[in-house]
């Protein structure tokens, strides 16, 4: 069952980004009925895969790249449902489903045994610190689809050609709105991930900050999101220059993930 659970979740989200991207092109009835269903029901699918996990290693199932890969989709969609259920404008998915299958295929490509965890990682800081970082950076996640759904209508605008996608995306003032309140959200979830990370490597090693590279890149893009809320803030910077900044910052993020655990030794690689 806990083999099968991610590839019906995958499916059912793969079919639910193919309803999404046809609805972009072509309003129908029968898309509205049946993709709630597909997303809501992978969804399950999904949760119920990580819940089955819990219960095999009595920890949260996030101390691989397999386990986190599933649980960091699975958080996008988290924020996924939020907003569509406050918005009401399902077109979101066509724009961050295909992050959460890239990420659930990526998932179901890595190994996937069980390991007794490290003495390192037996601590309640475990769920502490990711659970704050991966609920921050799936909020950029969607951050830098709503981005991108953003440059798409000012293209729309700018052409002065109406288009079936243009009628059913949200106005560029709404899409500009969610973007600055992800962001706003994902950053003391960040904030939080990194001070929370800072406490628990002085109680596991006796030193707050040892300048690894996932400390180092985490502080970088930690940064760049600083910055672009001040530039928001400060300065004005609004519409496309703040949903380019939000893919370029999400940009960061996969790196800080998959490029550090990839490329870089280090004591948080899995």
């Amino acid at each position: 069952m806990l083999l099968i659970l991610p590839d019906i979740a995958i499916g059912l989200y793969f079919i639910a980004l193919i309803i999404n991207i046809c609805s972009l092109f072509r309003d129908s009835l029968k898309s509205q009925v049946f993709f709630p269903g597909f997303v809501i029901t992978g969804f399950i699918a999904h949760s119920a895969a990580i819940f089955c996990r819990f219960m095999l290693t009595g920890n949260i199932p996030i101390t691989s790249m397999h386990e986190s890969s599933s649980f960091f989709a699975w958080s996008v969609m988290v924020i996924y449902f939020y907003l569509y259920y406050r918005y009401k404008f399902m077109l979101l998915g066509t724009f961050i489903l295909p992050v959460v299958v890239v990420l659930m295929l990526s998932s179901s490509a890595l190994p996937s045994e069980i390991r007794p965890l490290s003495p390192i990682l037996q601590s309640y800081w475990l769920a502490v610190h990711t659970l704050f970082a991966f609920v921050g950076n799936a909020s950029f996640a969607v951050a830098s689809g709503i981005g991108l759904m953003y440059l798409i209508q000012e293209r729309h605008l700018k052409s002065k050609k109406t288009s079936p996608m243009f009628k059913r995306l949200p106005s560029v003032q709404i899409l500009d709105e969610i973007n600055y309140k992800l962001i706003a959200l994902g950053f003391p979830l960040l904030t939080f991930a990194i001070i929370s990370g800072a406490l628990w490597a002085e109680e596991a090693m006796g030193s707050y900050w040892r300048w690894d590279p996932k400390e180092v890149w985490s502080m970088i893009t930690w940064l760049i999101y600083a910055m672009i809320l001040h530039l928001r803030i400060i300065k004005g910077y609004k519409g496309r220059k703040a949903a380019l900044f939000s893919i370029a910052g999400f940009i960061t993020v996969l790196f800080t993930y998959y490029g550090v655990n990839l490329l870089m030794k280090s004591y948080h690689s899995f």
